[in-house]
């Protein structure tokens, strides 16, 4: 473990699945963590070791150490409980009836280890109607309301082409363990603390949550264009396509002059902005048949230099060849034992002072099982005769 970075000490015991609780351990081991990940011993299976060479397990699962433990039986449960003994911080997100089966929910925990900082994420939350209910992020997109303000009107709802609920549930969750982990340091006891991915979805909608919730309006669809704020949305060019935000009466102004129309400012449609945003049509049609006489470039750098908010829109591989991303090393070499040198996606927190070059790819078996097992106080003999029991 890098002894410079902010959470170095920290231990980390990550019973995570999917991919929002991994993306809460990534948070903490990318920042310096102690991670020791906790796999069955059935998951070094072939088909399981094939997939963990896959691009998105590698991206997940960085930085972490791996055991190998039967949390079902006596002897894998009984190491299990050292290793908590020795923890800061667990996180997992299995469904609720598991964790009580298996012993290792919070109440258990927390008796043994009263400092723990116990983390977990679910699609619905730990109690309610919908507590035990099987959840992944789509369907988490739907019923939060995502899906029905996302895509273009009268296509039917559209998922988001990202796993918003999974990230923004695992980072929640970080923030939250952090905070516990503060708390800690004035009480000297841990807590439990929670999110679901219905309660970040809706979180994260935010303005289109409160124009229900406070002006009693229910958000529909607008495809590429902001749902409140017009001109604002994609605008193809002369060889495809540019984002253009125009969210106040002097960038209005300025874009029209930039547009070579100066006197749409003053047209009674498109005036003020109750009026541009009751004519989003025409005001959009008419934007665009401007910008397709000019390439993506020529419009990006003469909006910005009247200071308007504007950008090509990219596939994912002129994104990563951007100069500002390049520049920002959101992509990050990490050496891989098989497959060489790979790049993967680097926190995108910057804490002035510490570097974010990922320290080890993710590993594929639980080769770190016996040193762990040393670092709780098994003896070599004792190792062999959990092995033996099939604990490990």
């Amino acid at each position: 473990m890098d002894s410079h970075k902010p959470l170095h000490g920290l231990v980390v015991l990550d019973l995570t699945l999917a991919r929002a609780g991994p993306t809460a351990v990534r948070h903490l081991a990318d920042w310096g963590a102690d991670v020791i990940r906790i796999q069955p011993p059935e998951s070094a299976a072939e088909e399981a070791l094939g997939r963990r060479d896959g691009s998105d397990y590698q991206n997940l699962h960085r930085n972490k150490r791996v055991i190998s433990l039967n949390l079902k039986s006596p002897e894998g449960h009984a190491a299990f409980l050292k290793l908590v003994r020795r923890a800061d911080v667990l996180i997992e997100n299995m469904r609720a009836p598991v964790k009580h089966r298996l012993k290792i929910a919070w109440d258990d925990l927390h008796a043994v280890n009263p400092r723990l900082v116990y983390g977990s994420i679910a699609g619905f939350g730990q109690t309610g109607p919908y507590s035990e209910r099987a959840c992944v992020d789509q369907i988490a997109q739907g019923m939060s309301g995502l899906m029905s303000v996302t895509g273009e009107p009268g296509r039917g709802p559209m998922r988001a082409g990202a796993a918003v609920g999974d990230m923004m549930a695992g980072t929640l969750l970080a923030l939250a363990i952090m905070m516990a982990i503060h708390e800690r340091a004035r009480t000297g006891l841990g807590r439990y603390v929670h999110t679901s991915l219905i309660e970040s979805l809706l979180f994260t909608l935010d303005f289109q949550a409160a124009r229900w919730l406070i002006d009693g309006e229910v958000p529909e669809q607008a495809g590429n264009e902001h749902p409140t704020v017009m001109p604002q949305g994609a605008y193809p060019t002369l060889d495809g396509w540019v984002n253009i935000a125009a969210i106040s009466a002097d960038h209005w102004i300025a874009l029209c002059k930039a547009l070579g129309r100066p006197e749409w400012s003053d047209d009674a449609r498109w005036r003020r902005r109750d009026d541009r945003h009751r004519n989003r049509e025409s005001l959009q049609a008419a934007i665009g048949t401007e910008t397709a006489k000019q390439t993506s470039a020529h419009w990006v750098e003469l909006l910005d230099k009247v200071g308007l908010p504007c950008g090509p829109i990219y596939t994912m591989d002129q994104a990563f060849a951007d100069p500002q991303v390049r520049h920002l090393g959101v992509a990050t070499p990490v050496e891989h034992p098989r497959l060489g040198k790979v790049n993967l996606l680097a926190s995108p927190l910057n804490i002035e002072g510490h570097g974010k070059a990922i320290a080890s790819a993710a590993k594929i078996a639980a080769e770190d099982t016996d040193d762990v097992l040393k670092w709780v106080g098994y003896s070599e003999s004792e190792i062999a005769a959990l092995a033996k029991s099939g604990a490990i």
